[in-house]
């Protein structure tokens, strides 16, 4: 049985009836060469090597491609440390499944393989004769089995590598037929069991696990795999790109469970149920002559609960900041995008900005209920961005900076009732000086703090935008608007992308500007992969009730 390449089938169309008239043969002829057009787009579209011989409860999939000039465009960007640590972490996998093994991807794999070939993570259900046992705080990570799954190009060289495979020490090779699929296995003292087959002269599949190999092989012949998947081909349909890089596809679900079963911090049954209305997370990487693109979809599952609202109504405060803005996060509606924070992050340990804490810190510094007396006005579009000060004479060398952050108010009144209130909590409980006054001819409000510094100024832009300066101070950078904007910058246009238009949001980071800022640590050698960026741009959106889009770009240097 052949192996169909997986893409959009073309469906059979009835002749027309010799009884239409001459005009509706023709608008028939029209409407043909339109579907003809469509029909053409849609069946260039395929979807990542692998994606129907991989298992469906796969934790984590990702294609990349094979081809040499793709990979020394990659290496054209960043520094020495980042071409270590990219060839360290492709070597963890390279080495799992071919080097331990004898085998080196050069001379016997690329002679004969295809344009990618996949990586996939399996669930220990899946490569487990008995359910696995729940860890509890046990502090460690049990690797997961790895799938390789490498299309075939050339036949005769693929067979005979697997007809002869290389002699090793630790075992010899042996020959067993699982589900009518001969199956070669060698134990390796220091790997394990490694195991390989061949599906109908199409896919070398290559795994570190015996029952990995068999997952994979039941896949073939018809269990359900990742194209499977409700959403799976309609969302990547969706960020399919020509000659992509690499495509990705993460379980949330499943990754959810793995990670809290494994670690210290686990995750509260409460945000594991929630998680469980995601389906997935998909994403294409292609590489430009100024960096990386992704396109990245996340989706719910069919059936779960809770729906997406679509209202994409950003992209109007970037005209707002000056061009000097360093980084920049707006959305479309703060106070929904708290409540579904709150979803995910209620009493999770692993949450950046626990809501408990956040709902505890606003009401010891103001007095008042983060929900009630603030989200219920800023039901519109926001953003909240670093600004650099103006320098002055005689001032510190030291980067200095100031937090500014717009909303848009549905209820004024309400507004100003609650920065009363703030500005009543700012005076009594730290002795604050409030000082009204205008600014450009705009009434604001300041904050002294007790040694005479101004810390921070509030006020209103167009009757119904709300702004909080903090820190250094930068109102007039705003007050009044910029003649020079953000979003009128060539750094801006060429990093933040145009699409998804219309959006929910976007993000802005100007990296080369902002390297003395004390960033969080979020990744292993953080340093070396930033160390190459120059900017960072997302752009997101809403797509329909169960969907969100984001496109993303990351400006690099080129290697010195």
């Amino acid at each position: 049985m052949a192996l169909p390449i997986l893409s959009v089938s073309r469906k059979k169309r009835s002749r027309p009836s010799l009884r239409l008239t001459l005009g509706t043969a023709s608008a028939l002829i029209g409407g043909g060469v339109v579907a003809y057009s469509i029909l053409n787009q849609l069946t260039s579209f395929s979807l990542p090597v692998g994606a129907n011989l991989i298992p469906q409860d796969a934790v984590f999939a990702v294609s990349v491609s094979t081809e040499p000039a793709q990979w020394q465009q990659l290496r054209d960007f960043g520094t020495k440390d980042t071409q270590i640590v990219l060839d360290r972490n492709l070597g963890e996998v390279r080495d799992r499944l071919l080097t331990n093994n004898g085998y080196d991807y050069q001379q016997d794999i690329q002679p004969w393989v295809g344009e990618a070939i996949a990586f996939a993570f399996l669930s220990p259900e899946a490569t487990s004769a008995t359910p696995p046992k729940p860890v509890v705080d046990s502090g460690t990570t049990t690797p997961q089995s790895v799938v390789m799954v490498l299309p075939v190009k050339d036949l005769q060289k693929a067979a005979s590598l697997l007809a002869k495979p290389k002699s090793n020490k630790q075992g010899d090779w042996v020959e067993r037929t699982y589900n009518g699929v001969a199956v070669r296995e060698t134990k390796n003292a220091a790997t394990g069991t490694y195991s390989a087959t061949l599906l109908d002269g199409h896919f070398l599949v290559i795994a570190d696990n015996p029952k990995a190999t068999e997952a994979a092989i039941d896949t073939f012949k018809g269990k359900a795999s990742l194209a499977t998947i409700p959403g799976y081909q309609e969302n990547f349909r969706k960020i399919s790109a020509s000659h992509p890089f690499a495509q990705f596809y993460i379980n949330v679900p499943a990754a959810a469970k793995i990670s809290t079963s494994s670690s210290t911090r686990p995750l509260s049954a409460q945000v594991l149920a929630q998680l469980q209305h995601n389906q997935g997370i998909a994403g294409t990487m292609n590489l430009e002559s100024q960096g990386i693109r992704l396109k990245a979809i996340s989706w719910l599952k069919p059936n779960s609960d809770r729906v997406l609202t679509v209202e994409n109504r950003a992209g109007k405060m970037p005209d707002r900041l000056p061009a000097e803005t360093l980084m920049m996060v707006s959305g479309g509606n703060l106070a929904r995008l708290w409540q579904d924070y709150v979803l995910t992050s209620q009493n999770n340990p692993n949450a950046p900005l626990p809501p408990e804490q956040m709902r505890a810190g606003i009401k010891s510094l103001t007095n008042l209920d983060l929900e009630r007396d603030l989200l219920s006005w800023m039901n519109g579009e926001f953003s909240l961005a670093v600004i650099p000060a103006t320098p002055t004479k005689g001032a510190s060398a030291d980067f200095r900076a100031g937090l500014m952050f717009m909303v848009h108010s549905s209820d004024r009144a309400s507004a100003e009732q609650s920065l009363a209130k703030i500005d009543k909590a700012m005076q009594s409980q730290y002795q604050f000086k409030i000082q009204p006054t205008t600014l450009n001819g705009k009434p604001v409000t300041n904050w002294v703090a007790p040694y005479g510094t101004l810390a921070a100024t509030h006020g209103w832009l167009d009757n119904d935008i709300a702004f909080l300066s903090l820190g250094a101070p930068v109102t007039e950078k705003i007050v009044p608007e910029p003649t020079t904007t953000l979003a009128s910058t060539d750094l801006f246009q060429n990093t933040v992308p145009k699409e998804p238009s219309p959006n929910n949001g976007q993000f802005f980071l100007d990296l080369e500007r902002t390297k003395s800022l004390p960033l969080p640590i979020l990744l292993s050698d953080q340093q070396a992969i930033l160390a190459p960026m120059r900017s960072i741009g997302v752009t997101a959106a809403v797509n329909d009730a169960h969907s969100t889009q984001y496109d993303i770009f990351f400006s690099l240097k080129k290697a010195q």
